[in-house]
């Protein structure tokens, strides 16, 4: 069974920054496009922003542009999501994704039902 386990949520003043984790021990990790979603209270699940199995192909949603940014550790079959600058709207749960991507394409996919592998979710709190 895959497994994705991320870390590194918690609370952080407006301003702050917080780096998020996205572990997986069995998952051919090089194979696989990644996501990072946020779902905020009462609100839908949303894209933060995606990578591609290349790496070289990449997207974000605007709110978070300039501010937030995805890499890979092959070594360590992780996934990380930086987020400087935070601010109090940054406020939800945060998920990372992963989907086969067999044509090993530069393509970043941006819809939740591209995705086939969830990871359970970690809390990130701004507060003003």
């Amino acid at each position: 069974q895959v497994q994705l386990v991320e870390s590194g949520g918690g609370l952080v003043q407006a301003g702050g920054s917080l780096r998020l984790s996205c572990a997986t021990a069995r998952l051919a990790f090089r194979r696989y496009a990644w996501g990072w979603f946020r779902q905020a209270p009462g609100k839908e699940r949303e894209l933060v922003g995606a990578i591609s199995l290349r790496g070289s192909g990449w997207v974000y949603t605007d709110s978070v542009k300039g501010r937030f940014s995805i890499s890979r550790d092959y070594a360590k079959n992780t996934v990380y999501l930086q987020m400087n600058s935070l601010k109090p709207e940054d406020t939800a749960v945060y998920f990372c994704a992963a989907r086969l991507d067999p044509d090993s394409s530069d393509y970043a996919y941006t819809e939740r039902d591209e995705y086939t592998y969830w990871g359970q979710g970690t809390q990130v709190t701004v507060s003003s």
